[in-house]
């Protein structure tokens, strides 16, 4: 008897195993397969489309669009999808998604114009600076203070950054202005992070309700954008703006910023935040390395050396945060039970 309930243990443990597995290795070829495929939309001669807040719009239209129809679908079918209720026309629920919606095209769009002009391989580095902005605005706004070690983290993320700018300056793909966007990106990106927390108790704390209206609103937002930008004319005129193969490409990337929100939020419910950061972690240094290799970049020791120092000042932040919260927890015990 005790044999067959082991045997029952061990089975059902390599299945957790193997279905954590699948879900992190699925989250690991989205996330690499979204970065190359908006690169090679808004960098590539083959596509060759000035119009980078068209991309951006385009990839919001379809997660909304996808999203209108799995709450349709939900209504109808419940038994088979399901989506939670809610309606993105109502006023109060606008007004009160506009901050966050405003920060989410703010960051995606400096975000890819950041692989606009940089590299896919320095566009982790072109990015590192997120935990470093989160870290700021949480002593600034929440007024939470932040230990030593947490500090020492992201004083080496800022050097190994400032490290990465300083070798990437020295090829010929650097970029300044694609830099700064990636700067402007990470503060965008930490600031939505913190009013995310803020916004998902207006939509009952959904997170799938809440991708669906800021989609929704973000695709009207960049509309102004667009047009502010001169986009306008470079869209009109752009020939193959009908053709298969770029109608193709340009839902390709749609449906991959789509999934990358799915699989995120699917990594994160079948592991741990911290396990999926982690695995984030280790995704970045396989795309910097598989970057390297497809676009034949041949790159310096210390252009290696600042990607390994943002790589594990982040894992290192990550570690002590945790840790942090395992004692807060623990001294909340304590406390409850005294």
């Amino acid at each position: 008897m005790y044999q067959k309930l082991d045997e029952s243990k061990s089975t059902s443990l390599l299945g957790k195993y193997i279905k954590v597995f699948l879900v992190v290795t699925l989250y690991w070829i989205i996330s690499i397969l979204t970065v190359f495929v908006n690169k090679h939309l808004l960098s590539s001669d083959t596509v060759s489309l000035e119009a980078p807040l068209f991309v951006t719009w385009f990839q919001c239209v379809v997660s909304a669009v996808i999203c209108f129809i799995a709450s349709l679908l939900g209504r109808h079918f419940p038994s088979l999808v399901n989506f939670p209720e809610g309606n993105p026309l109502d006023t109060c629920t606008f007004r009160k998604m506009m901050p966050l919606s405003v920060l989410f095209i703010l960051t995606v769009g400096a975000n890819n114009l950041c692989l606009k002009y940089v590299g896919v391989a320095f566009y982790y580095v072109g990015r590192s600076l997120t935990t470093v902005f989160n870290m700021v605005f949480t002593y600034v706004l929440l007024r939470q203070k932040t230990s030593t070690s947490s500090i020492v983290c992201c004083l080496l993320i800022v050097a190994g950054f400032m490290l990465g700018v300083n070798q990437e300056s020295q090829t010929l793909t650097f970029s300044l202005q694609g830099t700064i966007f990636g700067i402007l990106g990470s503060l965008a990106l930490a600031l939505y992070s913190i009013q995310t927390k803020k916004s998902l108790q207006y939509v009952n704390q959904e997170v799938w309700l809440l991708s669906y209206y800021n989609n929704l609103y973000s695709s009207l937002l960049f509309l102004p954008l667009i047009i502010l930008n001169g986009e306008l004319e470079a869209i009109i005129t752009y020939k193959s703006l009908y053709e298969f193969w770029f109608i193709f490409i340009m839902l390709a990337g749609g449906l991959c910023g789509f999934a990358i929100g799915f699989v995120t939020t699917l990594q994160i419910k079948v592991t741990s935040p911290l396990t999926h950061t982690i695995s984030g972690t280790a995704k970045a240094c396989a795309q910097t390395v598989i970057a390297t290799h497809w676009y034949q970049d041949k790159k310096s020791f210390l252009w290696w050396a600042s990607n390994a120092i943002v790589l594990l000042a982040s894992a290192a932040y990550t570690k002590v945060k945790q840790l942090e919260m395992q004692r807060q927890h623990r001294s909340s015990g304590i406390g409850q039970k005294v």
